[in-house]
């Protein structure tokens, strides 16, 4: 695949169906999920910037930044499809992201990576932070 074929945009809306599937290719999507929460999910990110195929107009990955705007960014929800993968698509989102925060004077960027993918992260400039461990809220209901 040429690398020119793909271009990365920050977006403010996209078609649902696609962004779903990339949810999907991440193993992120419920079937209880309704896609028509995608719209505000795009808008309440600080960024959104989807990979476009420019052969046939689809998103064929994604990432988003969450944001407070003053100091603190965090990517989340980096995918790309199965078939797209390993071509530098991610890494270029992810520059893309970059770019962005650091056009907004946001330098603090943080994320927690998948398992195994530290090293794709260290390769972009991520560190690990050592003594902090990522947690998350689980519902006891």
């Amino acid at each position: 695949m040429n690398k020119e074929l793909i271009q990365i945009k920050i977006v403010d809306n996209w078609p649902d169906k696609d962004i779903v599937e990339l949810y999907k290719a991440g193993n992120w999507w419920k079937d209880t999920y309704d896609s028509s929460g995608i719209k505000d999910l795009i808008k309440g990110s600080f960024a959104f910037a989807v990979a476009i195929d420019n052969k046939s107009k689809k998103a064929v990955g994604m990432g988003r930044l969450i944001s407070d705007k003053v100091s603190d960014a965090y990517i989340q929800d980096l995918v790309v499809l199965p078939e797209y993968r390993d071509k530098g698509i991610g890494k270029k989102i992810v520059e893309t992201l970059l770019d962005f925060c650091k056009s907004k004077n946001l330098h603090w960027i943080g994320l927690i990576a998948e398992p195994n993918q530290d090293g794709f992260y260290e390769n972009l400039g991520f560190r690990t932070m050592k003594k902090h461990v990522p947690m998350r809220y689980q519902r006891r209901d």
